[in-house]
Order: C-alpha cells, then structure tokens, then sequence
C-alpha cells in the first residue's frame, strides 16, 4: 500500500533529479532530439547510389539509356569507366555502389531490332542496396522496350513487331552473391562492439577517479595534460584489439564470413578507429562529473552511431545534411574500411580516403580532451 512516506521519497528523488541539470536534460532532450533526428534521417528507400557506366558502344542511344536511369533519381552517374577492372577498382574505393555495362553495338541492335542484354553490375556487401538497384534498372529497361516495341508496331505494324528489340537486364552481384545478412552485419559489428566498449571504458576513467578522490594523485602529477590523456588510452587498445579478433574468428568460424583482403592492414587501420574511440570517452569523462553522467553521454551517442552510419540503413538513403552529420562519426568510416577489406579485398589506396577521416577525428578529441582536462579538483 502506498502512504505519505513513498510519496516523500519520491518527491526528493524528484528534487534530487532536478539538481542534476545534465541528467534532467537529457531526460528530456534524448527523445526529442532522437525522434526528430531519425524520423528525419532514416530511409529503407536508397537513391542516389553512386554509378559508373561501362559504355562499350558510345551511341546516341546508349547514352540516352543512361541519361533515363539517372532520371529515376535512384542512380547518381558518378563517372565512366573503361573495364570491369576500373568497375571493381570503384567499388572498391567506394565511389561506386552499381554499374552498369552497355554491349557494343547496342544503338545498332536497337534499330535493327535485335535482342539486346544489357548488364547491371551491384556491389553486394549491401543487400538492401541490391534490391533497390536491380529493381529500379529492370522497371526502366521493360519500361524501355515496351516504348520500342510500340514504336515499330506503329512505323511497320503489327506484322513487324516480332522483330522489335528485346531489351533484357542482367544482374549480378559482386562480394556477396547469395545476399547473405551475416556477410554484410558481421564485419560492421566489429566497429559496433569496439565503439560501445571502448566508449564506455574511457567516458568512466576520469569520472571515477574524481568519485573515488584518485585524482589528487594526477594532479601532484609532473605528467602535462596530454600526456595524461594518452597514458589514459594506451592501455585500452590492446583491449580492442582482443575484441576485434573473438569478432573476426568467430564470424569466419560460425557465420562463414569471408576474408578476402589483407587482415594484416586491417589491423594496421584499425588503430585509428580505437583511439579516436578511446580520445571520444575520455573526452565524455572531462564532461561528466559522476560514473552516472559518464555512462548516460556513452549511450546518448551509441544510437547515433548504429543509425547514421551505414550499419543498419544505406548510407545513400539519408538526406545530405543527414550524411554530413555522419561524417563526424569515426564509425562510419570504419565500416567502409573494414567491410572494403574484408569483402572486397580493399587497398591501402582504396580506404585512404577513410583514414584522413579518422586521422582528423582522432586529432581533434585528442586536443579537446587535452583541453578539457584541468590538474585540478572539481
């Protein structure tokens, strides 16, 4: 039963709760900032996926084709190519998520009225990406040959349009040809698992310090403040690294995940996404004043980092400024590089880009902890 008493104590919870001004803000300011942040952010529905075109018959009907899929607003032509070779070097990189391959002769073709195939080339380390590619493509190329087919029924009759051309699509799906979710979650939990962890242990290292009173020891401390920083991060990179291989061995041993690139450079690249993780808690505990505070910021970021950076939803479905956003989440260059080198079999050349992303992550919470870090009490 409840009597005065639990509404005594519930009305100091309540004063106490109001005193934390980070905590009673982030009551409030979590799910407003989250609904109207994802509801805005988040779309299944990917366009604009980057394309190259192999156009190997440089018609004024080719280029007309391509000109038509860009129309759909679901491919953003992002360059031509002249090989399936440079085709695999821009999906590699990234620059690219489809291609698509125009046969020779394919303006000829079309007026003789010959059966015409044309290829859809889709990077597969993404399903989702697959789906609405190859759907979108196949609307437009039946779309297509109907208007053909209309076309010459109309200039020669009925009698002519057996002839017409059969213009057919041809998917095929390159890194993960069986579409397997595994492939494509797996090495991204790598990322997810060390940005929960490494977070979360660093965010707690100054806040308990300052609870426990360990932090006078610091302060009387010949040690400057960035070295003060880095000692507080060192130790916690071999920890991701341990984490990061129980996720690689078990992902190849149960999930049958390949490896295809060079686990040597993973691990090399690999170090910057730690550390810019580990400078990012350490950063939240020069904020924080209580283990409490500390926990409340590691998790605020954590739902940010799942939905904006390309590990559940495409990255391309999100609006610009959405992406820009994203762009400040260590995360989300990671995941190109890990899935780039483990799917793809990725170059240092190809994720370079990524690394002077997290290069200047990395340095700028690194200054900012620095910063933000006083030898003093309070």
């Amino acid at each position: 039963m409840i009597g005065p008493r639990v509404f005594t104590i519930a009305w100091k919870e309540l004063i106490q709760l109001r005193r934390d001004r980070l905590t009673a803000a982030m009551m409030v300011g979590l799910p407003v900032m989250q609904l109207l942040l994802f509801g805005w952010a988040i779309n299944t529905d990917v366009r604009h996926m980057p394309t190259v075109v192999f156009d190997q018959d440089q018609s004024a009907q080719s280029r007309d084709l391509v000109r038509a899929m860009e129309a759909t607003g679901y491919y953003d032509i992002a360059g031509h190519v002249r090989s399936y070779e440079e085709i695999q070097r821009a999906m590699r990189n990234g620059s690219a998520r489809v291609a698509l391959v125009v046969p020779a002769r394919y303006g000829s073709d079309v007026t003789r009225g010959s059966a015409v195939q044309l290829q859809l080339v889709v990077d597969g380390s993404d399903p989702q990406t697959v789906a609405s590619a190859t759907n979108t493509a196949a609307s437009l190329v039946a779309a297509r040959s109907g208007e053909l087919l209309v076309g010459r029924i109309g200039k020669s009759g009925a009698a002519g349009g057996a002839s017409v051309a059969a213009l057919s699509l041809e998917p095929t799906t390159w890194y993960n040809p069986d579409l397997r979710t595994a492939v494509y979650i797996v090495p991204g939990l790598i990322g997810v698992i060390l940005t929960m962890t490494m977070v979360l242990l660093t965010a707690m290292a100054v806040a308990r310090e300052r609870e426990r009173g360990t932090l006078e020891l610091l302060i009387v401390s010949p040690v400057n403040r960035v070295e003060i920083v880095l000692g507080k991060i060192v130790p916690y990179v071999v920890i991701g690294y341990v984490q990061m291989t129980l996720v690689l061995v078990f992902g190849r041993w149960v999930f049958d995940v390949p490896l295809v690139g060079s686990l040597p450079l993973l691990y090399l690249l690999s170090f910057l996404f730690i550390a810019a993780n580990l400078a990012l808690g350490l950063f939240f505990s020069t904020l924080a004043k209580t283990q409490q505070q500390a926990m409340q910021m590691s998790f605020f970021f954590m739902l940010p980092n799942i939905l904006l950076s390309g590990f559940m939803f495409p990255f391309e479905g999100m609006p610009e400024p959405a992406q820009w956003l994203s762009q400040a989440l260590p995360l989300t260059h990671f995941l190109r590089i890990v899935r780039g080198i483990t799917l793809k079999g990725a170059a240092f050349d190809d994720v370079a880009p990524e690394l002077v992303w997290l290069g200047g992550i990395l340095l700028a919470l690194v200054v900012l902890s620095s910063v933000r870090f006083r030898k003093k009490l309070g």
